[in-house]
């Protein structure tokens, strides 16, 4: 039996120092997720592990007071060593069933999809969501795949039989649609991180996101 945190993913926030604008990473968390993010992926491609260890260790101490869990994206020695909440693996990152068997049964593991072939990789076995898209282009993710749009969000979700997590090119204008798809929740980057109020931003993100989930129709 496994007792892995307790994540919820409505509105989840992929944030690294690149995305802010020269503005403190930490800062920009703390006033996303006082906004209503409830769950913070750290992804930094170009840090080293110990300056990505001692980063994640003072988000941690803000994710706690609020009980949001931190993800590390790809690496997961440094969720190990900073004692993060668990990891997100890309299409390119190692096996998800490596990276389990590194993490053990206690952490989140998030893998990627964004096409057929891709979902139906995804093991409920081993990984606990997946992140689908790109849903729309975007700047952010220069490698991503063609855009899916909400009819191929829709199709994907149909082959996973696990929790997703809509990403890509979503911003305040189509998180409603996206989540009356019926995802667990979106994932942004600059819709918070780029925005001159990460708070603000996402408190309307929020709003937009359950409007969506409400109209979801009930099976």
């Amino acid at each position: 039996m496994t007792h892995r945190p307790s994540f919820d993913l409505t509105l989840y926030l992929v944030a690294g120092t690149d995305a802010v604008g020269g503005r403190p990473l930490v800062e920009v968390i703390a006033a996303a997720v006082r906004g209503g993010v409830t769950l913070v992926q750290l992804r930094e491609k170009t840090m080293s592990d110990g300056e990505m260890i001692a980063l994640a260790r003072k988000i941690m101490v803000v994710l706690q007071l609020f009980v949001v869990p931190l993800i590390i994206n790809d690496r997961g020695a440094v969720a190990l060593e900073a004692g993060a909440d668990g990891v997100h693996l890309g299409i390119d990152d190692i096996g998800p069933a490596q990276a389990r068997t590194q993490l053990g049964p206690d952490r989140i593991l998030g893998v990627s999809a964004g096409t057929p072939d891709e979902a139906a990789l995804v093991d409920p076995a081993v990984a606990d969501y997946a992140g689908v898209g790109s849903v729309f282009a975007t700047a952010t993710k220069p490698d991503a795949g063609p855009p899916i749009g909400i009819e191929g969000l829709g199709a994907l979700m149909r082959r996973i039989p696990l929790p997703v997590v809509a990403i890509g090119g979503i911003g305040l204008s189509q998180a409603e649609a996206v989540m009356a798809a019926g995802p667990a929740g979106v994932a942004v980057v600059s819709a918070i991180c780029g925005a001159a109020d990460p708070e603000a931003a996402a408190r309307a993100l929020r709003a937009a996101i359950e409007a969506g989930r409400n109209a979801v129709p009930v099976t």
